[in-house]
């Protein structure tokens, strides 16, 4: 972990994954070249992660549940910078608007608002301006007692690399291990124009997660070149 204090603590709760293995020619179209793409066993991968962000806030300040609570969908892939590996995020959404605007001012994360609706077992988001669309219906199966390298490949990240036109932000986080179970999927209706070279077919590979409790320290600056 950082040796300065954290700045922000967050939970990352009912989270699914839902991993895809991808070509590396197709992937460097999204990735700046600053950012090296992280293999695992010579293939990259892109994830889908849905789950409800909560009680984001401060370090000494008390959460305020109409911003800090809200469900969360990102896309992202898995990458290096100076030997410290991370994730990239190829789009992130929120479903609360003055949560999107509030994260994005304050992280630079590009944060946008999707319409989303989350019941027991079914997820839904929609974002007409990009024509993106995700609905799942879902079962949760055993737990992993003994979880495989790419299940932890997959799921133990503890930096964030997101970029804009000069620069790169990267951001250290650290939380407990995920725990992790099986999951099913009963329903996968999941549109993403942008990336229908990537996404495309039945994941590769899922994960479910009750969830992990977060702190996270503030953005260090790489310039591009």
């Amino acid at each position: 972990m950082p040796s300065e204090s954290w700045k922000f603590y967050q939970e990352w709760n009912n989270a699914i994954f839902l991993h895809w293995q991808v070509d590396v020619t197709e992937l460097e179209k999204f990735v700046p070249k600053e950012l090296e793409i992280d293999l695992f066993e010579g293939k990259p991968w892109v994830s889908v992660v849905v789950f409800s962000m909560e009680k984001i806030r401060p370090k000494n300040l008390p959460s305020f549940p109409p911003i800090s609570d809200f469900e969360e969908t990102n896309i992202r892939t898995y990458v290096k910078s100076n030997n410290k590996t991370g994730v990239y995020f190829l789009s992130i959404e929120g479903g609360t608007s003055w949560s999107c605007k509030i994260a994005k001012l304050i992280s630079g994360l590009p944060y946008r608002y999707s319409k989303m609706n989350r019941i027991e077992f079914q997820y839904t988001s929609q974002n007409p301006e990009f024509n993106d669309k995700l609905d799942i219906k879902f079962t949760i199966g055993k737990e992993l007692r003994r979880k495989s390298a790419l299940d932890k490949w997959l799921t133990e990240r503890y930096a964030l690399f997101q970029d804009n036109e000069k620069t790169i932000y990267e951001f250290d986080i650290h939380h407990l291990e995920w725990p992790l179970n099986e999951v099913e999927l009963k329903k996968t209706d999941l549109c993403y124009q942008r990336f229908d070279r990537l996404i495309k077919n039945e994941p590769n590979k899922m994960h479910y997660s009750k969830g992990v409790k977060v702190i996270a320290w503030g953005k260090n600056k790489i310039e591009k070149n």
